[in-house]
Order: structure tokens, then C-alpha cells, then sequence
């Protein structure tokens, strides 16, 4: 397990930038972003399309690079990691959850939540006592050898947090994680991630709907590459 101490930073952004296209006729995305999360906080990142939202969640998430500024991840500068020590940290320190699920249509449930953990190289039983134990917090026990086409979106959306937790990560990384869901199941998704806040994880989720930004303790607007407001941060 990766957490550092309680309340110590994981996440430590500086001077972020992103621009696209070429040097003549650059698209810049991000500007100048500053941005500490600490562990335990749950935090939202909200802005309409184009804000820059997305592109911050692929650069925490080491999905994506920045094109200038510092990242670092429990104090790990990013910048100094090749390939192969970024696709470690995506397994073991961070777990994402996809507002499209991202499951493996072949899979069963349980052999989704597995995967991260066998990438990681886990003993075989150790996988196995995990995913029963993940799948029963996420109440999805009796359906953990059922294909992903088998279940609702909301068990699907409850899979894929169970497997964003399988190898114990540092940050969850949540995009868009009820935009496919109705409101009743959107309702339960959010109580979930209430609970893992409760529970001492560091959560951050990416929305447009401020009644899903509202229920994070701290919201980060974003607007044209900038943040415009961060409310309720950690002193």
C-alpha cells in the first residue's frame, strides 16, 4: 500500500500547462494550474466542456503529461519516470473509475476486479480474498461470475470501483462517474464514494453537475485552463 502519512500530500501540482497542436499554432488547454490534494481529501473538479477538467484528471492520473510544470505524486516527480514506471503507478497508486465503466465485456465481474492485481503480479490467492472482499463491500457478491453485458449500469459502475480499489491506491480518480446512470442510481454511486471518504480513501471526482460537485467537501471550478475558485482546501 502507497498512503503516505495522514493529511501528507499526494498529489502536488505546479505551474501545469498543456497545449496541443504544433509550435506555430498551439492549442493551449491548461494555464499555469497550482493544485495540492492531501491524503483523506475528497475533492470535485467542475467546469463546462473545454474547461480543461478532463486534461487535469489524465495529467493526475499519468495518462497524459504535462507540457510545462512539476507533478508530483507522494512526492515522486512524474517528469523523471519512463513507461514502464508509469504504467506501475497507474496499477498500484492510483485507481480510476470511468463514467463509461471500462470493464472487460469477456471478463467476469470478479476477473475484472482481479486484473490490476494480477498485473501487479499478487499471489493467486491473495487476488481472489481481495476481489471477495471488494465485492462484497460494493454489495455485488452474489453476481461476481457475471459478465459486465449481465449487470446494470449501476452494478457496472460498482465493479469498476471495486476494481479501482483492488491494489489499494493512493488516488481515485473518478470522471464523469454518474453520467451514465439515472438519478436514483447516481443517488447510491455518490453514497459509495461517501463512504470510501469515510473511510480514509483520497478521492477526486470530475463532473459538470453541481449537485455531484456539491457533495465533495472541496470543489475546484475550472474555467479556460485556470482554476477560478478552489473552496473548502485544506489549510
Amino acid at each position: 500500500m502507497h498512503a503516505p502519512r495522514p493529511g501528507g500530500p499526494i498529489a502536488e501540482l505546479r505551474g501545469i500547462g498543456k497545449s496541443y497542436g504544433t509550435a506555430r499554432n498551439p492549442l493551449p488547454v491548461l494555464a499555469d494550474v497550482d493544485l495540492d490534494i492531501s491524503s483523506g481529501e475528497y475533492l470535485a473538479i467542475i467546469g463546462p466542456s473545454g474547461s480543461g477538467k478532463s486534461t487535469l484528471l489524465n495529467i493526475l492520473g499519468c495518462l497524459d503529461v504535462p507540457t510545462w510544470g512539476s507533478y508530483r505524486i507522494e512526492g515522486d516527480d512524474v517528469a523523471r519516470f519512463d513507461d514502464v514506471r508509469l504504467s506501475h503507478v497507474r496499477n498500484t497508486r492510483i485507481g480510476f473509475v470511468f463514467q463509461s465503466f471500462h470493464l472487460v465485456s469477456h471478463l467476469t465481474v470478479l476477473e475484472n476486479v482481479e486484473l490490476p492485481m494480477f498485473y501487479a503480479r499478487r499471489p493467486r490467492g491473495d487476488r481472489r480474498r481481495r476481489c471477495h472482499e471488494l465485492l462484497d463491500r460494493v454489495g455485488l457478491g452474489p453476481r461476481l461470475h457475471h459478465k459486465p453485458t449481465e449487470l446494470s449500469g449501476g452494478e457496472r459502475q460498482r465493479a469498476a470501483i471495486a476494481r479501482a480499489l483492488a491494489n489499494d491506491p493512493a488516488l481515485i480518480l473518478a470522471d464523469e462517474p454518474t453520467g451514465n446512470l439515472d438519478t436514483a442510481t447516481s443517488g447510491e454511486i455518490m453514497s459509495m464514494f461517501g463512504e470510501l471518504h469515510r473511510a480514509g480513501a483520497t478521492l477526486v471526482v470530475i463532473t459538470h453537475d453541481p449537485g455531484i460537485a456539491a457533495q465533495a467537501p472541496r470543489r475546484v471550478a475550472m474555467r479556460d485552463g485556470r482554476v477560478e475558485s478552489d473552496s473548502g482546501a485544506a489549510a
